[in-house]
């Protein structure tokens, strides 16, 4: 470990000393968790801190989304393994991409990172990556690495903005990031102005059920997150006043004494899996419809006035870290108000959206209703 600081240590000196006064240009950026980072003249090669950065990192680098990822987590191929299959279909060189870790903090070490000769690394304000306190992050700023925070899950209305523009200025893609702003910003704006003038009494309360089937326990979203883009798109997140962080564990019995109206399940299990929500690029609508009701009636919640009614909505979990939730926003405002969201069209948006930014196409299902 010492060896490969040391040797990025004096790399760096020895490449101020080379080259003319003129020539050593570094840009300083503030990221997200509000650090003053300096960037190289180039970047060519680049890590992520969790694998699924490439949700957001292919909104930006067009037809080769894979080319400069010098290595990455494992969480892509561990927690979305149609994703990653969607990608690797087209693009194979995938599986030759090193792993700096598993899918948490404490698989990955500078060690591991500094291996792929990075020229820059992306990490996450929350996770499965390593965090502002982590050691990781001490040692690549010692070796002279640069980290930059983006945030795509814990503020996601507030922070996707400027994380894709920060993104932009560092990967030297302004042009697309600004492209895609517009887009994301437009859409947004359409679900916004539908609702300017809904009462705060006729925004529903909407239980979020977060991957369950999978697991034992109920988890919900507290303040942020998916709780925020339920808000955003005209409910009452069921579960804000009772988990006091990010997402945390509800009781059943305080649901069904809760009764809400609407019920929104998350999951991406894989075709073959026995329990949970099956959505994603491999699912087609049917069977994703099947395992959305299947899930919903567990246990006791078959009692909620939102199953007995069919104001179930299944969606794809991983929209809760990426851009991409803005499909969600807006097939989540027409479930709930589809008299208010006549212009309101998810499906087109979506189609729209990797027709203009990504190298994959469309495929699968992301979002079903169990009417």
């Amino acid at each position: 470990m010492k060896s490969i600081l040391s040797y990025f240590y004096k790399a760096g000196l020895l490449l101020g000393l080379l080259l003319p006064l003129g020539q050593i240009k570094a840009e300083t950026v503030t990221d997200l968790a509000g650090r003053q980072v300096k960037l190289p003249a180039k970047v060519g090669r680049i890590v992520l801190g969790e694998g699924r950065l490439l949700y957001t990192l292919a909104l930006l680098e067009g037809k080769q989304p894979l080319k400069r990822i010098a290595g990455w987590q494992g969480d892509l191929k561990l927690l979305d393994g149609q994703t990653y299959r969607q990608y690797q279909k087209q693009f194979p060189e995938i599986e030759r991409i090193p792993l700096i870790g598993k899918a948490d903090e404490e698989s990955v070490s500078a060690e591991k990172v500094l291996a792929v000769r990075p020229d820059l690394a992306i990490f996450t304000l929350a996770g499965h990556g390593p965090d502002v306190d982590s050691k990781v992050l001490h040692d690549l700023e010692k070796a002279g690495v640069p980290v930059v925070f983006v945030d795509f899950r814990v503020s996601p209305l507030t922070h996707t903005v400027p994380s894709m523009r920060l993104l932009g200025k560092v990967l030297q893609r302004e042009q697309e990031a600004e492209r895609f702003i517009s887009f994301y910003q437009q859409e947004m704006d359409k679900v916004r102005q539908a609702l300017t003038k809904l009462p705060g009494n006729q925004r529903p309360a909407v239980l979020v059920d977060l991957r369950g089937g999978s697991m034992p326990q109920m988890m919900s979203p507290g303040k942020g997150s998916l709780g925020e883009m339920v808000a955003f798109a005209g409910g009452r997140n069921l579960a804000a006043d009772w988990v006091p962080g990010a997402m945390g564990e509800v009781s059943v019995e305080k649901v069904l004494a809760a009764r809400p109206p609407f019920y929104l399940l998350t999951g991406a299990n894989a075709p073959d899996a026995a329990s949970g929500l099956k959505m994603g690029a491999e699912i087609d609508a049917r069977l994703a419809r099947d395992s959305l009701l299947q899930t919903a009636r567990r246990g006791q919640l078959g009692q909620l006035p939102a199953i007995r009614q069919g104001q179930v909505l299944g969606a794809w979990h991983h929209f809760y870290n990426t851009p991409l939730h803005v499909v969600l926003v807006q097939a989540m405002a027409r479930w709930m108000h589809p008299d208010l969201m006549q212009q309101v069209n998810p499906q087109q948006t979506w189609l729209r959206l990797h027709q203009q930014f990504l190298a994959v196409a469309p495929s699968g299902t992301y979002w079903v209703s169990g009417h």
